[in-house]
């Protein structure tokens, strides 16, 4: 599996509330709404211009905070391709890959990137190929790519059940 997208670049400790606002918490339900104010408190140039494939670079303890899910969905919803990181929040980490979303730690990646630049991880090589190099990463074990590549633990779940 590879994705290519152009970066948003973020520093240490992005909380939950900043990543999925918690003042929505309560008042949005639906996985499409959740899209809308991605990030909006975190960077309002994300909320208004991030595209699909767009890839999140950021800091140490991405996804601190609490462990309310629509921080990982909100993300998905919007399209973005994945996130490189030096360091997740464990619980952010557990909730990405039960969405769907692909997340390495790669602390080299993180350091090389800047905002605006174009990313390619390969995924199957366990590789990130930035402006200034690649860097290596520990490649998933296969369950881990069934679930990212069924789009999430629940439909991972269905297939292999024969639901799906």
């Amino acid at each position: 599996m590879r994705i290519k997208g152009r970066v948003w670049k973020y520093g240490d400790d992005v909380n939950t509330d900043v990543i999925f606002p918690g003042k929505y918490t309560y008042t949005i339900k639906e996985r499409s709404e959740m899209a809308k104010v991605a990030c909006e408190d975190l960077d309002p140039e994300f909320n208004r211009d991030a595209q699909r494939g767009d890839i999140i670079v950021a800091g140490k303890n991405f996804g601190c905070g609490s462990s309310r899910e629509q921080a990982v969905t909100c993300l998905v919803e919007r399209g973005i391709g994945a996130i490189i990181a030096k360091g997740f929040a464990r619980i952010y980490y557990r909730n990405a890959l039960n969405e769907g979303l692909p997340i390495i730690v790669c602390p080299q990646a993180v350091d090389a990137l800047e905002k605006g630049d174009t990313v390619e991880i390969d995924f199957d090589l366990g590789q990130v190929h930035t402006p200034k190099g690649t860097f290596s990463f520990p490649p998933y074990p296969e369950f881990v790519k069934g679930l990212i590549e069924d789009g999430g633990l629940i439909p991972h779940v269905k297939k292999s059940l024969g639901l799906s």
